[in-house]
């Protein structure tokens, strides 16, 4: 569906997803190796703008891999040929995203005085599957469709109400009812209600981390603009040292810390 390409030959693709590599709680979710394209999927269900560096980490495992298998010399003076990267993340969180999006490596880069061109880069083509975009790569693929009509079931039972154990019971028996995913919620019917329940609680978790750090960052910027209103005060003579540290909640000492 991505390359508007079909093929039959199964022997033709190489799996190559890392079952042993573990990096922030996840595993490498696909990875496949056809004709001289490697390819790296990844699924996110929360915007994640570090794809570009834990692509980056699994794209040298499987080309270590790669050059181990097929007997590559590093060391040759020849060049030695490598599949090319193709590395897409299919995003169906609840934040609002354009159709698609590309994150790149050199993005996280610091600020530096080095002007030249950076040694590395990883580019991570993100593109949103939730229901009613990308339509045309969604009704390419039936079964990618499939599963972001699923989940939207699961986000529209939510908003009426129900405990997300009960919407995603209910989407599943609506999604068979309707031949959606119908055989593999049949067959894996307790593995998908896990799966989705831990996505949620991540979505959650992390949601409530960002409130908390906002919550954090406004009542540290609270506190700044209160120390400066009260040494601003203090310096025009209209409070005495003693009135400003008694207002901010502290010593005379410690607030004289703050005129340094």
């Amino acid at each position: 569906a991505l390359n508007h390409s079909s093929y039959t030959n199964e022997e033709d693709l190489e799996i190559t997803t890392l079952e042993d590599v573990i990096y922030v709680g996840m595993k490498n979710d696909v990875s496949f190796l056809f004709s001289s394209t490697l390819n790296l999927y990844e699924h996110q269900s929360t915007l994640n703008p570090n794809m570009p560096i834990r692509g980056l980490f699994y794209m040298a495992r499987i080309y270590q891999n790669y050059i181990k298998k097929h007997g590559l010399n590093l060391y040759s003076t020849r060049q030695i040929p490598l599949p090319v990267p193709v590395y897409v993340v299919f995003y169906n969180g609840q934040s609002e995203e354009s159709e698609y999006r590309e994150l790149n490596l050199s993005d996280s880069f610091m600020k530096s005085a080095f002007a030249g061109q950076a040694a590395l880069e990883c580019r991570a083509l993100m593109l949103n599957i939730n229901l009613g975009h990308n339509q045309e790569l969604l009704k390419s693929c039936k079964v990618l469709w499939e599963y972001s009509y699923f989940i939207n079931e699961v986000r529209e039972n939510q908003k009426q109400g129900l405990a997300i154990e009960t919407a995603v019971r209910e989407a599943q028996k609506s999604c068979i009812e309707k031949d959606i995913l119908k055989e593999f919620l049949e067959q894996n019917s307790a593995e998908v209600s896990d799966v989705i329940l831990e996505e949620f609680d991540q979505e959650k978790y992390e949601e409530d981390l960002r409130r908390e750090s906002w919550e954090d960052g406004k009542i540290a910027g609270m506190a700044f603009e209160k120390k400066e209103l009260l040494v601003n005060l203090y310096r025009k003579h209209l409070l005495t040292l003693e009135q400003a540290a008694e207002e901010y909640g502290t010593t005379a000492e410690e607030f004289q810390k703050f005129l340094l």
